[in-house]
């Protein structure tokens, strides 16, 4: 259900995308298959939640947690099995994020990119101009089937001669690459832009013109590269490797810069460390007597040529560090999200027990609100570990620690047989009050 909810809500956004495109209904499914992915990977923890609070809800209605504690089985005990399937659906999440969900990613990016640059198809109508021709306008009286009747084409722009074409009929078929116009008994009109006197008149039985169609045909391209969400966890790695390895180069650079300048291999990690140390070397420069004029002038040439080196160099760190930080968030994801399966079934349990007497209804709405704000926290840890503002674990695994106290705490509550938020309370007074 909610990856039906997700994948109806994709589609209502999507749908203007090959509208009035003219494509194939394999292309359409394609494209729709393809984007499946990544709502696959969105809905599978919230149904491990719903799906859990649905399961414990109905045995709380029935009293069938109340007959296992009678019998002397523990909530710890009944809830072994459905920690079980969460770490099941976990480790093939995990194995969908690595590898599955990067390739799809990847071809449905290209196959809307193709869609996007694609034209409007060559849709032929009676008594409607054609503009989309390279070259020509068209215009045809009838149309039975694939055969047009009347056809008329006129050329435009700036070309050496003014052509005009009628045949009685024609049809269009398609190449690998462009569309073919074949026309039956007619005539070409041929009047030079330059010399109007030059005029040829043609008659054919058959005439074939070819009609370029690089942006109205879909043109499939290859591509190997990818985004950091279009990429398996070892091509991260890699990624990570080599920013690394930029960052190592820029650090020696400059600890070579401050070495020749100042005589310290020491080098600074921000700009404004670089500039209290720039500031401290001028001070000691001007208060050195030995020096000669030429020599100090010298040197605080060398200074601020240090100064504006350290400061693109930082800046270049920076630029590294957050696209490091950005595929490293990734690697995070692909593992924190399928382990938020393991702690869902942790929090739907107490969760449902205490909301046996909500139904469908509560169980959804709570499972939308953590969920919900499961999602927020992601969200914000990711744009804080891209900016570079906490590490990229830091980023991905806090919300996780966060639903892991909340669960801890109600599955305490729950073995105490005390509910800390009486859900069941909240319940009784809404009907009350709706009578």
């Amino acid at each position: 259900m909610i990856t039906f909810i997700l994948f109806i809500n994709f589609l209502l956004r999507a749908i203007d995308r090959f509208l009035g495109k003219g494509l194939d209904v394999l292309t359409i499914l394609e494209y729709l298959f393809l984007n499946l992915a990544w709502i696959i990977a969105l809905s599978v923890p919230m149904a491990v939640l719903l799906a859990t609070l649905m399961a414990f809800g109905r045995l709380s209605e029935d009293n069938e947690i109340n007959a296992l504690r009678a019998s002397g089985v523990g909530f710890l005990s009944i809830i072994r099995a459905p920690i079980m399937f969460g770490v099941t659906i976990a480790l093939m999440l995990i194995y969908f994020n690595n590898y599955i969900l990067p390739d799809m990613n990847f071809h449905a990016r290209l196959l809307s990119g193709d869609i996007y640059r694609k034209r409007p198809g060559m849709n032929i109508e009676p008594g409607i101009f054609i503009d989309n021709i390279p070259d020509y306008s068209m215009i045809v009286g009838g149309k039975k089937g694939e055969l047009f009747s009347d056809v008329r084409i006129f050329s435009k722009g700036k070309q050496e001669a003014q052509t005009s074409i009628h045949s009685k009929t024609g049809t269009l078929s398609t190449l690998a690459d462009a569309f073919l116009l074949t026309l039956f008994d007619g005539e070409i009109h041929e009047l030079e832009s330059k010399d109007f006197t030059n005029y040829r008149r043609i008659i054919f039985e058959t005439h074939k013109i070819i009609i370029p169609a690089d942006d109205i045909l879909l043109n499939r391209r290859d591509s190997s590269n990818r985004t950091d969400r279009e990429m398996t966890v070892p091509m991260i790695i890699d990624k990570v490797e080599n920013y690394e390895h930029r960052i190592g180069v820029v650090n020696k650079r400059l600890a070579g810069a401050f070495f020749r300048t100042l005589g310290d291999s020491l080098y600074p990690e921000t700009i404004s460390e670089g500039t209290q140390i720039l500031d401290s070397a001028r001070i000691n420069i001007q208060a050195d007597t030995t020096l000669s004029g030429n020599q100090l002038r010298k040197k605080e040439r060398q200074i601020r040529s240090l100064e504006r080196q350290v400061k693109n160099e930082l800046q270049l760190i920076t630029s590294y560090q957050k696209g490091r930080n950005k595929y490293q968030v990734e690697i995070h994801k692909k593992f924190s999200i399928p382990f938020a399966c393991i702690l869902f079934v942790l929090l739907g349990a107490p969760l449902g027990v205490m909301a046996k007497r909500g139904g469908f209804a509560i169980s959804t709405s709570l499972s939308f609100g953590f969920f919900l704000l499961y999602y927020i926290l992601l969200i914000g840890g990711e744009e804080m570990a891209d900016r570079n503002q906490v590490p990229a674990w830091i980023g991905m695994w806090v919300p996780n620690a966060v639903v892991l106290i909340v669960s801890l705490y109600l599955i305490l509550h729950t073995v105490r047989e005390r509910a800390p938020i009486s859900l069941l309370s909240f319940i009784k007074n809404r009907e009350k009050s709706n009578p």
